[in-house]
């Protein structure tokens, strides 16, 4: 089980090597879009509490590992400045058989978004603005 948190690119490559002999592995991976509610997004900044989110996500992967018969979860999210088309986020959950790697996959990305302390800020030609928790009303600065 691997959890980190990045400041350079993620490595891909190395999480979908989490197989180890398994018959599956579902690799998810969130890419930086240039687009969102109609505006063109110039690039994005990722901050995050590191101190809890590391624990909870540590915490989303054992309990993948836990619900399904999964043999390894990697959770990786990076910080910092992305620019257009850069990954953001990548879960790799390896297991005997796609269906139960395909289900640990979307939970462990489902619960993440939902309950980590991680913030995305969106830059735009004229401003920018901090997008909370789906439900909440997003922070313009200008």
């Amino acid at each position: 089980m691997s959890v980190r948190l990045v400041r350079a690119p993620i490595d891909l490559a190395s999480l979908s090597s989490a197989a180890s002999g398994d018959g599956a592995v579902c690799l998810f991976v969130g890419v930086v879009r240039d687009h969102n509610g109609g505006r063109r997004v110039l690039h994005l900044e990722y901050e995050a509490y590191e101190d809890m989110a590391l624990p909870l996500m540590e915490k989303i992967a054992a309990e993948a590992r836990e619900r399904w018969r999964v043999t390894d979860v990697r959770i990786v999210h990076r910080l910092g400045r992305l620019e257009i088309g850069e990954a953001s986020v990548a879960v790799a959950v390896a297991s005997p058989h796609r269906g139960e790697a395909f289900e640990a996959c979307r939970y462990a990305i489902d619960t993440l978004k939902a309950t980590v302390p991680i913030w995305k800020k969106e830059f735009y030609a004229d401003g920018a603005v901090w997008l909370d928790r789906p439900g909440e009303a997003p922070i313009t600065l200008s």
